[in-house]
């Protein structure tokens, strides 16, 4: 750094990554501790709080002070230290092992100023640098002999194959999960009688609620068990709640659910796995008429975006992660919304919808808008022994695709795409399929000529009708 560098610097003023200080003080060593805790930054010594040049007499025992109190900080710290004119300058950088403490003290930079932080603080940013993790603190209420459920454990030994003749406790001190004799959250999360007992945010709470609003709850429930319990009865829930779609064809009749099972379970997986178990609030399972939300506090981890977890991911509880990865309940990070979104797509549906903020994380699945959810409704409204809906009987418009013609894919999705959106035009089905428009064109034409479709007024203001 040379003198014009050193100037345009003090005229910046001190600021979040900058400090003044006319001589060496005990405040020294806050400010440098501070700095390292936060994002690092640059301390001139030799300057007035005015920023007046006041400079200092360094030598070789000065600087020897400095590095001296910096390799006492815990755990050490290295700085640079340099000397421009008569200005010493300290370098500090963001500290790679953070928190660092000085004399059992944790120092953090908030704009100007240098604090030392409380208990509150002090669990905040361990929090926020993801230093402490919830699932791997030890859980000193947690009775391994009285609250430790053996069906769970013994459950958690057969999926994962471990050999059952080694001692329990050999095998969950090898898990990670023991410390002396106390539990690690992860294994309370998951081999506690009711979890409730040690926390009471670790539910997943349903809802079923009338229209697209929450004015009117219809149904709810919260799971407390265990979270491997809670999440297959979340499942059995939404299964049970949600539509299903009898096709009948040349074989069985088969039932297929209005959204796509694997979807929903990833869903539910990644809000247990990847939820902020510090926040005082559940997991929500909310389903409306037109959508589910599966809600999770926790927002998304450093510096993600929502398309980056689509192919990264950086588990909040990599503990517990590990754990349910052992049971095959997921697989490496970032895999999951892969999975999800390939199974929407296996169903002619779109991906589903992701909203994060810093300290929530929600995925909506839009529900397809089916009227016949029985057999024997689909025999009262018209249905052909072997097949779908008599052409032009007044089938509902937005009933399963389930032709008595044999329909390729692109028919298929084509009438899914019209059902949701009668004025959609030839060029965004090209778009939205990647087909060319004569390609579309032509498989609409042959629709028209089944009388599965229809259209009503001009190409320009009118719309498609389904009578499939």
């Amino acid at each position: 750094m040379d003198i014009e560098d050193l100037r345009f610097m003090i005229a910046q003023g001190e600021g979040f990554r900058l400090e003044f200080k006319e001589s060496f003080s005990d405040s020294l060593g806050k400010e440098i501790c501070a700095f390292a805790n936060s994002k690092g930054g640059k301390i001139l010594i030799g300057i007035t709080d005015d920023g007046k040049i006041k400079g200092v007499k360094s030598s070789n025992q000065f600087i020897s002070r400095i590095y001296d109190l910096t390799r006492n900080f815990d755990p050490p710290l290295q700085v640079t230290v340099e000397e421009v004119a008569t200005i010493l300058i300290i370098t500090v950088p963001e500290g790679m092992n953070k928190p660092y403490s000085l004399n059992g003290r944790f120092y953090m930079r908030y704009g100007a100023n240098s604090q030392q932080l409380n208990r509150d603080e002090i669990r905040d940013f361990f929090r926020e640098e993801n230093l402490i993790g919830f699932d791997d603190k030890i859980n000193k209420e947690f009775n391994l002999e009285n609250d430790l459920d053996d069906d769970k454990f013994n459950r958690f030994i057969e999926i994962t194959k471990i050999s059952p003749v080694i001692k329990r406790e050999k095998i969950l001190e090898n898990l990670g999960l023991l410390t002396e004799t106390y539990m690690k959250n992860a294994g309370v999360l998951l081999f506690c009688r009711k979890i409730t007992k040690f926390f009471l945010n670790a539910t997943i709470g349903c809802f079923l609620y009338m229209g697209n609003t929450k004015y009117k709850i219809l149904d709810k429930k919260e799971f407390d068990e265990d979270i491997f319990s809670n999440y297959h009865n979340t499942i059995n829930y939404l299964m049970a709640h949600l539509n299903t779609e009898y096709i009948i064809k040349d074989g069985p009749r088969e039932e297929k659910l209005e959204l796509p099972e694997e979807a929903l379970r990833e869903a539910v997986l990644n809000a247990i796995a990847h939820r902020d178990y510090f926040s005082p609030a559940n997991v929500h399972v909310n389903i409306f008429k037109d959508r589910i939300e599966i809600t999770n506090p926790g927002g998304l981890m450093g510096n993600l975006t929502i398309e980056d977890i689509y192919e990264k991911s950086v588990p909040r509880n990599p503990l517990l992660f590990g754990l349910m990865e052992r049971m095959d309940l997921v697989e490496k990070a970032g895999s999951g919304l892969v999975r999800m979104e390939k199974a929407m797509n296996e169903y002619g549906l779109g991906r589903p919808s992701i909203t994060a903020d810093k300290n929530w994380f929600q995925i909506t699945f839009r529900r397809p808008e089916l009227q016949m959810t029985s057999y024997e409704d689909r025999i009262k409204n018209g249905v052909q022994e072997k097949g779908g809906f008599r052409v032009g009987e007044n089938a509902p418009v937005n009933a399963p695709v389930n032709a008595p013609i044999k329909l390729s894919d692109l028919q298929k999705n084509i009438i899914r795409q019209m059902r949701q959106n009668p004025t959609v035009t030839y060029d965004t089905l090209s778009d939205l399929f990647q087909k060319d428009r004569t390609t579309i064109k032509r498989n609409i034409r042959i629709l028209k000529e089944s009388n599965i479709i229809t259209r009503i007024g001009s190409y320009k203001k009118g719309h498609w009708q389904v009578f499939l």
